[in-house]
């Protein structure tokens, strides 16, 4: 493991912060805990399109996207169950990272064969002032994040940053890259064996309110 390294103003990577043994404790919690939420294809709003990766939550509230929209919300749209907890791994980074108040969402992406996410902005929190932190189980994978910022405002276009990430390695982005656009590129698939049936989870936690 190295120690933080700064990739940009506001956007902080640590390689392999999570060893190996640690990985494997961890995904074998995660895919628990996908058992009583289990994974599912969001769709976009007003289109009805199919997102090409899988989707679950843990947390007091999760990320959810549908016809209708994006929001957060306390239980699973496909069980109407509650969300299981975050995992203490993953509450400890955050309160090294972040300090408190701890987390409320952890939204978990599944990736696999040409499954990507285009670029958007995390903008649907009400509480902006912790950094958005990221956890990469599985596959490496292109993150690119970036944009326009423009009297304090991020928007579509200009120089993006790509990071190739991979199997426990964690990313960071608050202060002025908070409202960064961001997204992933592709994944290669077969570059990791961690995760059962192959693929890249990615485990993004968040503030949601005040």
């Amino acid at each position: 493991m190295v120690g933080k390294v700064t990739v940009a103003p506001g956007i902080f990577l640590w390689r392999e912060k999570f060893s190996l043994l640690q990985q494997k404790d961890l995904l074998a919690e995660v895919m628990q805990k996908l058992d009583e939420a289990p994974l599912y294809r969001p769709v976009m709003p007003g289109t009805g399109k199919p997102f090409s990766v899988e989707e679950s939550n843990f947390g007091a509230l999760g990320w959810v996207s549908d016809k209708s929209g994006y929001r957060y919300q306390p239980t699973h749209p496909v069980t109407a169950t509650p969300w299981p907890a975050i995992p203490q791994a993953l509450l400890d980074l955050w309160e090294e990272i972040n300090g408190t108040p701890p987390p409320q969402c952890c939204l978990i992406n599944h990736y696999r064969g040409a499954a990507k996410m285009g670029p958007h902005q995390d903008r649907d929190e009400n509480d902006t002032s912790a950094a958005v932190i990221g956890v990469s189980l599985g596959d490496e994978a292109m993150f690119r994040i970036g944009g326009k910022f423009v009297d304090g405002t991020w928007a579509r276009g200009g120089k993006t940053l790509g990071v190739r990430l991979a199997s426990g390695d964690v990313i960071a982005f608050g202060g002025v890259a908070r409202l960064a656009f961001h997204g992933i590129d592709r994944i290669w698939p077969g570059s990791s064996r961690l995760v059962p049936g192959g693929g890249r989870l990615s485990l993004t936690l968040r503030r949601v309110t005040r």
